[in-house]
């Protein structure tokens, strides 16, 4: 249960979500965690005191808009100057945009490029100069099997989830020397309010319970029939931070329950 026992933790996009399961797993695992995401100062209270109740540990909450790389910058100074180094970076802040590429709006797109893609570069660009120091450290970006196919109406997630793959090998070759890894993980479907919406549309059209609904509309995605769960993809990503893994770089593992092997 101690396995990052003192290690500092970066997880972005860490209020919910994905983020909020990694940055719980992260530590239970002894990690010393850094917060972030949207959040009002009570509510990032509230998190960090449930978080201390929790582990005994109180984490630090980082207030940053990933669209403004100065922020980012000013953010991984901070943590560098209040903890030495970042030693496990988990750049998981995404958003998600669907629509035709006609009709998909600039403004949108640049968002999406902003926190999907660039803001991990910033991350990366500044954490990595402590953590060289070191000579150790972990990254995870938190992709997509969107990084590894392509979907129409997905334009801007696809390009910034290819690129946040492209970003992970080119990376992880930078560092293949030293016991810095670099690596991202691609899940599939993941059961999400917004999957949730699909499923009620479709059992209200079609008559049917919520199991049949999910099976029906998960059937058409991912082989297993079953989704990729939130504590499963924390699970990897503590994996990722292990001496087991110190020699897996610059991988894009995919987590889609046989999607991207068909």
């Amino acid at each position: 249960m101690n396995e990052l026992n003192g290690r500092v933790a970066l997880v972005t996009g860490s209020t919910s979500g994905i983020g909020l399961v990694i940055a719980n797993r992260l530590a239970q695992a002894g990690a010393r965690l850094v917060l972030h995401g949207l959040a009002s100062e009570e509510q990032a209270t509230d998190l960090c005191d449930t978080f201390e109740r929790s582990y005994g540990s109180r984490p630090h909450f980082a207030d940053c808009d990933l669209r403004d790389y100065a922020q980012i910058e000013q953010m991984v100074a901070e943590l560098n100057q209040r903890y030495g180094a970042l030693d496990v970076l988990v750049n998981n802040a995404g958003i998600q945009h669907v629509s035709p590429i006609t009709d998909f709006p600039p403004e949108v797109w640049n968002d999406m490029m902003a926190i999907n893609l660039s803001a991990s570069f910033h991350t990366i660009r500044m954490a990595l100069p402590a953590m060289q120091e070191r000579d150790w450290g972990r990254i995870i970006n938190i992709a997509s099997i969107s990084g590894l196919r392509g979907r129409g109406g997905k334009v801007g997630y696809n390009a910034t989830k290819h690129g946040l793959v492209g970003l992970t090998k080119s990376v992880a070759l930078e560092l293949a020397s030293t016991a810095i890894t670099c690596n991202a993980i691609c899940p599939g479907w993941v059961h999400t309010p917004l999957v949730q919406k699909q499923i009620d549309v479709l059992a209200q059209r079609e008559g049917l319970d919520n199991d049949a609904a999910t099976q029906r509309l998960i059937g058409l995605r991912q082989p297993s029939g079953r989704f990729v769960t939130k504590e499963q993809i924390a699970e990897l990503a503590l994996f990722l931070c292990l001496p087991a893994t110190s020699e897996v770089r610059g991988v894009a593992w995919a987590m889609d329950g046989g999607t991207t092997a068909q």
